[in-house]
């Protein structure tokens, strides 16, 4: 039986890749895709969410624009990463396919509240905005979350947006506060684990080497999206953050964590969206998120290598 999800997502190329594995995995039944303000502005998010499900020959998938700012504080994006579209490297059409009418948060509402309990997990490619706004719509939807599987947050290796901070959790902290703390189970790809799937220039030319049109494309976006990360690590190739999510589902074998607690600091400017991760058991605070430090990334590059290529 397929596990049924809904990708939330600010569409950036490492977002594309994670929805290209998706598509591409039969075990997944995509009931929709949420696109969030993030990486870019909402108004390209959406557009390259169409984008990449065309890419994927999947314009059946219903896409859904939602939150066009943080709760709290100011839009931040991530142009200097990720390019003026968001998407820059392979220069994809401009998609055919329509935006759904209904606003995405009463989409993640709606599909909770039908679906039976449980059944649906949430994957969450970027800031919590959209997911935050459905709880605090409808808290029925609360207990009728399957699992939360997100990529955000950082311990060991600090932040990517602030010394303190990973960049999904610093655009909207106030957002990630309010889910980290609903009670739902939570799995986290922070830049920890992130970290050690480094994009190498081997990896980046297999996917090349499947000669389809997704595979170069896969490529174009890899290459596009590591130039920043590998002049400002001084690795060969970038961490490549969101399909880690997807994976997970999958083939959560490749992954080791542990259960911890993790609060979010939504008051300090100079600690603005911290993840303070108990990692080591030092608090009382209830363990409320698997944070996941670990991967096998060979692994994790094969499946990708897969299931891309039969898109």
């Amino acid at each position: 039986m397929s596990r049924k999800i809904i990708i939330d997502t600010d569409p950036g190329q490492d977002d594309a890749v994670a929805i290209l594995l998706a598509l591409g995995s039969p075990e997944l039944e995509v009931l929709g895709i949420t696109a969030v303000a993030g990486n870019v502005p909402l108004a390209l998010t959406h557009v390259n969410v169409r984008k990449t499900c065309e890419l994927a020959g999947r314009p059946d998938v219903p896409v859904f624009a939602g939150a066009i700012r943080p709760l709290v504080r100011e839009l931040v994006t991530a142009e200097y990463v990720h390019g003026k579209t968001g998407l820059d490297g392979p220069g994809l059409p401009e998609p055919s396919m329509p935006l759904q009418e209904q606003y995405a948060v009463d989409f993640v509402v709606e599909t909770l509240m039908a679906e039976p309990e449980k059944t649906v997990t949430l994957c969450v490619l970027g800031p919590l905005t959209n997911i935050a706004l459905a709880m605090i719509r409808e808290p029925q939807i609360i207990p009728r979350i399957a699992e939360i599987v997100l990529m955000g947050g950082g311990c060991f290796e600090g932040g990517n947006t602030t010394p303190a901070a990973e960049f999904n959790i610093y655009v909207d902290p106030h957002a990630a506060k309010t889910v980290f703390g609903a009670g739902v189970p939570i799995t986290m790809f922070p830049l920890d684990v992130t970290h050690k799937a480094l994009t190498t220039r081997a990896r980046v030319q297999r996917f090349r080497d499947l000669g389809t049109r997704v595979g170069t494309a896969t490529a174009e976006l890899l290459d596009f999206y590591e130039r920043f990360d590998e002049a400002k690590y001084g690795t060969d190739g970038g961490p490549l953050h969101d399909p880690n999510v997807i994976a997970w589902l999958l083939k959560p074998e490749l992954y080791e964590g542990r259960h911890i607690n993790v609060e979010i600091e939504a008051a300090s400017e100079l600690t603005m969206g911290m993840t303070v991760a108990d990692w080591w058991g030092v608090t009382d605070r209830p363990k409320n998120a698997f944070f996941v430090r670990d991967l096998d990334a060979d692994g994790f590059y094969n499946l990708l290598l897969e299931r891309i290529g039969t898109l």
